[in-house]
């Protein structure tokens, strides 16, 4: 199902490292461990989220975005949704295509109608995908390459769905360790020839295959825990990071990223970072 195209919207994403112009984003108002689903929730499920804590952090995120030039639409946070500010998994851009999850975890259903209403305000055209359970951490897109998780989130029936979605691009199934929640948990790509991973919870075939088209910047299991490889790059070579994870960051910089520091550590004590919470919906 889709809307109709409107010729007006502006969709376009064909790297995660292209120039960000326009993003979602859902402030973490209700945001708590309610029931723990991921490894990182079930380390913090005691202490929980200190939601003041993490709206200075969001903000502090949100006002940085800005400054850089980048469009930020907020969707309104609701109750009923305490994981809504990890937006990238409601929703993913390939393309000219937005296209709505199917979210697996019974907590999450229902942050999808969320995400339709907001795009229908902003008049923003989408496609839902309808047949098994995708979610947008698991999909990492490079031109004509999609490389897509498959996990407890996302289920091959969804990338099936994809593909033929997207009839000009090579959907690539991504099998790795589901412990660790999404693809972008354990891999991320910061340029045609760079990207990110975490080698323990991918094959050594997959690693191999990686390997021979990205120059590969290992994260240990110390700085992937506290979501090293979860950055969100936004053009020029700029992109987001965790102060505390300074052997990831230092190595960027020799790679000649620019790294912008924002305090997250409230945040992810939720099992997603500066990725998990953005929803590109149009880069350059």
């Amino acid at each position: 199902m889709t809307t109709p195209i409107d010729k007006t919207s502006k969709i376009g994403c064909d790297t995660e490292y292209g120039e960000l112009q326009k993003v979602i984003l859902c402030p973490p108002r209700y945001m708590a461990i309610e029931e723990a689903i991921n490894e990182v929730q079930k380390q913090y499920e005691d202490e929980n989220i200190d939601r003041g804590l993490a709206m200075t952090q969001y903000q502090a995120f949100r006002d940085t975005l800005k400054e850089n030039g980048v469009e930020v639409i907020e969707l309104e946070p609701s109750e009923e949704y305490p994981e809504q500010v990890f937006t990238r998994d409601i929703g993913f851009t390939v393309g000219d295509e937005l296209f709505v999850s199917s979210m697996a975890s019974g907590i999450r259903q229902g942050e999808e109608e969320a995400l339709e209403q907001l795009l229908k305000k902003h008049g923003i055209r989408y496609r839902k995908i309808d047949c098994g359970r995708i979610e947008g951490g698991d999909v990492i897109v490079d031109g004509d390459n999609v490389y897509v998780g498959v996990s407890e989130r996302t289920s091959e029936e969804a990338i099936d769905q994809l593909s033929h979605h997207l009839p000009g691009r090579q959907v690539v199934p991504v099998h790795f360790d589901g412990k660790y929640l999404h693809l972008d948990c354990v891999f991320n790509i910061l340029s045609p020839k760079t990207a990110l991973i975490f080698k323990k919870a991918l094959s050594p075939e997959t690693i191999r295959a990686l390997g021979k088209k990205y120059d590969l910047i290992e994260v240990d299991e110390d700085e992937q825990f506290t979501m090293g490889t979860n950055v969100l790059s936004i053009g020029g070579g700029k992109l987001f990071s965790l102060p505390v994870n300074r052997r990831v960051n230092d190595a960027m910089r020799e790679h000649g990223y620019q790294v912008i520091e924002i305090d997250f550590s409230e945040i992810i004590k939720s099992g997603g970072s500066f990725r998990c919470c953005s929803m590109p919906v149009k880069r350059d």
